[in-house]
C-alpha cells in the first residue's frame, strides 16, 4: 500500500485537487494514511487525513483496510507473553520495596538433596509469607536475592508451563501439595519434603495434582 514516496517526500495535495483520480490515488500511495492508522501521523496530517475521508470515500475505504491488514498481522504474529514473568516481576518489586522499608537482607540456604522443610521454616512462618486470597495461577514471594541467584517461595495452582534453562539451575523442594514436574519427557511425582533439582538444558514443566496450590521453596542459582 505504501509507494516508494519517502515520509519526508510525502505528496501535498490540495483538498480542491482530489477530484482528479490520479491524484487521489498519489494521495492513497504516499503512505500518509498508514501514518495516520499507526498514530505517527502529524497533527496537521491528522487534520487533513480526516478532511479527506469526510469528502472521498475512496479514502475511507483504504483507511478501514489498513486498519483491517495491520489488525491481521498483529493478531498472525501475536506473542503468548511467558505467564512466569509477571508474577516474578511482581514478587521482585515487593522485595524491594521490603528492603526499601528496613527488611535485612537473608540467605536462605542452598537446595540440596538433603534440604528439609524446616530449614526454611523461618520464612515460612513468617506472617507476611502467605498466599492472597486471589492469584492467579503463580504468586511468588522473594525471600532470598543476590548474585548467585534468587529464592523464592511459590504457589503453584494448576501448572507452570515448559521451559529450559541454559545460565543457571533450578531446584525444588515440595512444601504443601503434590506436583508432577516433567524432565525431557521423565515424570517426577512430588509430594511435601521431596527435592528435585533441573539439569541445564533439560525442557521442563510443572503439573499440580493436589486440590490446593502446591507450595514451593523455589531456587534458581548461576550456573
Amino acid at each position: 500500500m505504501v509507494s516508494e514516496v519517502t515520509s519526508l517526500e510525502r505528496i501535498k495535495i490540495n483538498v480542491n485537487r482530489l477530484d482528479d483520480m490520479e491524484n487521489l490515488r498519489d494521495y492513497i500511495e504516499s503512505g500518509i494514511l498508514e501514518s495516520y492508522v499507526l498514530g505517527i501521523a502529524s497533527s496537521e496530517e491528522v487534520a487533513d487525513v480526516e478532511r479527506m475521508a469526510e469528502r472521498h470515500k475512496e479514502i475511507l475505504l483504504e483507511i478501514d483496510a489498513i486498519s483491517l491488514a495491520i489488525e491481521k498481522f498483529a493478531l498472525e504474529n501475536a506473542v503468548t507473553p511467558d505467564p512466569l514473568i509477571k508474577p516474578f516481576v511482581m514478587a521482585s518489586i515487593d522485595y524491594m520495596n521490603r528492603m526499601m522499608a528496613g527488611e535485612e537482607p537473608s540467605f536462605p540456604p542452598v537446595l540440596n538433596s538433603f534440604s528439609v522443610i524446616k530449614d526454611y521454616s523461618q520464612w515460612l512462618n513468617r506472617p507476611d509469607m502467605v498466599l492472597p486470597e486471589t492469584f492467579d495461577n503463580i504468586y511468588a514471594k522473594i525471600i532470598g536475592y543476590g548474585p548467585q541467584g534468587v529464592t523464592a517461595i511459590t504457589w503453584i495452582k494448576e501448572m507452570a508451563p515448559q521451559e529450559m534453562h541454559d545460565d543457571e539451575y533450578e531446584s525444588f523442594l515440595i512444601v504443601e501439595g503434590t506436583c508432577d514436574i516433567i524432565i525431557d519427557g521423565e515424570l517426577n511425582s512430588l509430594a511435601p519434603g521431596d527435592y528435585l533439582s533441573i539439569p541445564l538444558y533439560k525442557e521442563h514443566s510443572v503439573k499440580v495434582t493436589s486440590s490446593q496450590p502446591c507450595k514451593v521453596i523455589l531456587q534458581r542459582l548461576a550456573a
